[in-house]
């Protein structure tokens, strides 16, 4: 008599949705675990989520014997993971643009904008250099060419971005939202968030359009895209949401605003930039108010769905992301991107700080908050991928890099109470700004 190994008798289709699933859970699970793990060293807990994304990757999991990475996420389940992220990430972008908040900048807007316009323009022109460095070993991706003009753009874009939703919540943790120090932060991020995302956009129109004709087509739409979203969508939105909160029809509204972030993003994957444009233009637009209403009815549960599709966002970068493939120039070229990155933003900040009269102590905690890149910077990573501007070893190389610097935040900054005798302390505002990956709660996911 013979045996057989016992097997599944479900169907493949059902199957690859069930191990897509499962994967899912492990993600979160392990993001979880190392979520606990995070306050202990001063990190968020967003950070440990990425984190378990590149631990179940090939750079760790994979290392083990089993090929355990590939059990958990089979190749021919990964186009159904990645569309999943995409929901999520639509999302949370639309989230990211709707609690946008203008107010932040009013109280330093000119030292604001000093640190930021000089935090970017000395980061991307460093980018730019290391470009040079970078570029003939990476010029090539599965096979095609890619233009320096290209590459030299995005890796400014790149070295010039500061996550404004992570640093909201590092602000938050270190207590420092009432220093001076912690709200000039706050709104030099914010002008950076708007700067990164258009520098983003020119590199997406650079290279879905083949000639300079397509590239001006791309440009004149997106410019009439962003004026039709202010023009009509913004009073539109202003209407509906006033209609549909007045008579408290909640699921209604979400329903709706959900649909309108998926619709503006495909309208900007048709003009040929990436989705992400599009769900984030469409919160931007958003209206505010009545605050109280909509953060209770609306922002809260997009938040809920975005703590559990988010992290899949997270284990589709560590899947890209393989450590073990780097070789020794590599690991120069690295040691160059991290340094490159970390001098653009503390000097671009440190210099207009000490101009305006702020100590060297603020000057430093200023710096180290703005070089903070965290979950930005692998949106803008995963869309130079899906673009074919980067490499397997460039993105490994550039995730490294943004996880490094936002993690130095956290255990060199000052204590509040320094940074407050540095300084002068301004007083809080009405309401604390809040981003999608920021909990209102202490000790909740961020």
């Amino acid at each position: 008599m013979t045996t057989s190994a016992l097997h599944s008798l479900a169907p493949h289709s059902d199957l690859q949705i069930a191990v897509m699933m499962a994967g899912i859970a492990f993600v979160l699970l392990v993001g979880l675990v190392l979520g606990g793990i995070a306050p202990r060293f001063r990190q968020p807990v967003v950070m440990a989520e990425v984190l378990a994304g590149i631990v179940l990757g090939p750079s760790v999991l994979g290392q083990f014997p089993g090929d355990l990475t590939h059990k958990l996420f089979p190749v021919d389940s990964r186009p159904m993971l990645s569309a999943v992220s995409q929901v999520g990430l639509a999302l949370f972008m639309f989230m990211v643009g709707w609690e946008f908040e203008k107010r932040i900048l009013r109280p330093h807007r000119g030292l604001a904008a000093a640190v930021s316009m000089s935090s970017i323009a000395c980061a991307f022109g460093l980018g730019v250099l290391v470009a040079v460095f970078l570029y003939p070993h990476h010029n090539t991706v599965a096979g095609h060419h890619i233009s320096f003009t290209t590459f030299s753009t995005f890796m400014g874009a790149a070295m010039s971005v500061t996550a404004f939703p992570v640093l909201a919540r590092i602000i938050t943790d270190r207590r420092l939202g009432h220093t001076r120090v912690g709200t000039l932060a706050l709104a030099s991020a914010a002008v950076d968030d708007i700067l990164a995302w258009c520098m983003l956009a020119y590199v997406s129109a650079l290279v879905t359009s083949g000639s300079p004709r397509d590239l001006a087509q791309v440009l004149s739409l997106s410019a009439a895209y962003v004026a039709l979203m202010f023009l009509v969508v913004k009073p539109a939105l202003a209407r509906t949401v006033s209609f549909f909160a007045g008579r408290r029809k909640w699921r209604e509204l979400l329903v709706m605003l959900a649909s309108g972030a998926f619709l503006s993003a495909y309208a900007t994957t048709w003009i040929g930039i990436h989705a992400i444009f599009g769900a984030f233009l469409f919160g931007f637009v958003m209206p505010r108010e009545p605050a109280r209403e909509l953060t209770e009815h609306l922002r809260k549960p997009l938040d809920n769905v975005s703590t559990v599709l988010l992290p899949v966002f997270f284990i589709v970068t560590g899947l890209g992301v393989d450590i073990n493939g780097l070789g020794g120039r590599q690991y120069v070229e690295l040691l160059a991107i991290v340094a490159v990155a970390c001098l653009g933003k503390l000097l671009g900040a440190i210099g207009p700080a000490r101009v305006f009269g702020l100590s060297w102590t603020e000057s430093r905690a200023l710096g180290l908050l703005m070089n903070t890149r965290g979950l930005t910077e692998l949106i803008i990573l995963n869309v130079a991928v899906q673009l074919g501007v980067l490499d397997s070893q460039m993105f490994t190389m550039m995730v490294i890099m943004a996880l490094v610097t936002t993690a130095l935040a956290g255990p060199l900054l000052p204590r509040a109470s320094v940074l407050a005798s540095a300084g002068v302390e301004v007083p809080p505002p009405a309401k604390s700004p809040r981003r999608a990956d920021e909990p209102a709660e202490p000790g909740s996911r961020g």
